[in-house]
């Protein structure tokens, strides 16, 4: 049976039309999607599997640390009407900060490996002194009489105790102590180590010293139960990011290292200086230091993907419009070609960051996928000028996207006006042109 000459024709004039082209083009960029999607969840993976090694690194050495000065806790009796009617007395707690505390704080930095993932971690020899005014109990609302002095306790709160190198030698105006784990109750510090203390005889002032040598991993936190909370902290770590409630009232940071103090009063927090029961939460007061390491591969790479689609719309902008200069007619197999190797540089990029610079892997990955994309363009697109303008477009945008991860607080910015600026270019470039008039035709066919 022979072809019907009517739709022969008609079949050609939509395969030669730009609009059919056009989506054609526009459907493979949705395809490619999903080759992109898969590649941010295996960097998101390899992110994972990063935390994992590194967690179970920190956890036979230490996890991040969180140190609560001296809490003194005083138990007394809270008479209260049983089921029979009668009083029964209960142990309830009133709790006291210190008027004045001062954290002295060496941190030792370390880098350990496992394969190819590092973590960093710390040693640190902490120095706590301050003191304690007598206990008022006025406002507690508490008789002396159910007060028991004797049984009270004092508590230092470490969030990891696993990580306590040495005894921990302590002192309570000039007398030692001896700290044991655990606290005498969680309503104010939730893990740490404490001893009790005799406050029958009750003085003025009550001064403590403590020395803690502590492994931790990539953080170190204070809590600042003082009145008047004074912390230094010093240490080799060049890339310190201080972290939480408070910035530091004074830092120096170089090269070899960083020194950083703070000054906190009780007027900056939100708990008060002394309570009873589990009425304030003092953990959200924390400040410190966060040791990162500046330049982290996975959250570069994340970055980088981001861009996938928009280094695909180039791609296939370059073909589309060398297809149209050229007059040759590209299959969508020879898009779909150029699109996967253009998703494969993302693959690249992980795989050779994680065994070195991000910017030598930038690097390599790119001319790889530049490479490939301009040689196949010179094979399907039969001309050097073509496949030297699509390589050049390659090299222009992988450059600016490089630039762009450098700019981390200008990325936004320059990001849309570099966007701006290509429309605007091509916008020009194609005011003039008939889209209408516009026929792809396979030259080897009108031959």
């Amino acid at each position: 049976m022979e072809d019907n000459p009517t739709l022969s024709k008609i079949s050609n004039g939509i395969k030669n039309s730009v609009s059919f082209k056009i989506l054609t083009v526009l459907a493979l960029m949705l395809i490619l999607l999903i080759p992109t999607t898969m590649i941010k969840s295996l960097v998101r993976e390899r992110e994972a599997r990063k935390g994992t090694v590194i967690d179970d690194i920190t956890s036979k050495w230490g996890e991040a640390q969180t140190i609560t000065g001296p809490v003194m806790t005083v138990p007394y009796i809270e008479w209260q009407v049983g089921r029979n009617g009668r009083k029964v007395d209960v142990v309830k707690y009133m709790h006291f900060l210190p008027d004045d505390l001062d954290y002295d704080c060496r941190i030792f930095p370390e880098t350990r490996y496992r394969g190819i993932y590092e973590a960093v971690l710390f040693r640190t020899r902490i120095e706590i002194t301050g003191r304690f005014s007598r206990p008022d109990i006025r406002d507690m609302n508490v008789s002396p009489d159910d007060v028991l002095w004797s049984s009270a306790y004092l508590s230092v709160g470490i969030s990891d105790l696993r990580g306590i190198r040495d005894q921990v030698k302590a002192s309570f105006n000039a007398d030692e102590l001896i700290m044991d784990p655990g606290v005498e109750t969680d309503q104010v510090i939730a893990r740490g180590i404490g001893s009790k203390i005799d406050l029958s005889q009750q003085a003025e002032t009550y001064l403590f010293k403590l020395g803690i040598n502590l492994n931790g991993s990539h953080k170190l936190s204070l809590i600042p139960v003082g009145k008047t909370t004074i912390a230094s902290m010093t240490s080799t770590w060049a890339s310190p990011c201080f972290d939480g409630a408070y910035l530091p009232v004074s830092r120096e940071i170089s090269k070899d290292g960083f020194s950083a103090k703070w000054k906190i009063l009780h007027l900056n927090r939100s708990y008060p200086q002394q309570w009873k029961g589990e009425k304030y939460k003092i953990d959200s007061s924390n400040f410190g230091i966060r040791m990162f390491i500046p330049v982290d591969t996975y959250q570069k790479s994340i970055r980088t993907a981001k861009y996938a689609i928009i280094f695909i719309v180039f791609a296939f902008g370059a073909f589309f419009f060398s297809e149209i200069m050229s007059k040759i007619r590209l299959h969508p197999i020879q898009y779909i070609l150029v699109g996967f190797s253009v998703t494969i540089f993302y693959a690249l990029l992980i795989s050779i960051s994680e065994h070195t610079n991000f910017g030598v892997a930038y690097l390599i990955s790119g001319i790889s996928v530049i490479a490939l994309i301009s040689g196949y363009a010179k094979s399907v697109l039969k001309s050097l000028r073509l496949a030297g303008i699509v390589s050049g477009i390659l090299v222009i945008l992988y450059t600016y996207l490089y630039i762009l991860l450098q700019l981390e607080d200008y990325a936004l910015l320059m990001g849309s006006i570099g966007l701006f600026a290509v429309l605007g270019t091509v916008m020009y470039l194609t005011r003039k042109l008939d889209w209408y008039a516009i026929k792809i035709e396979n030259k080897a066919e009108e031959l």
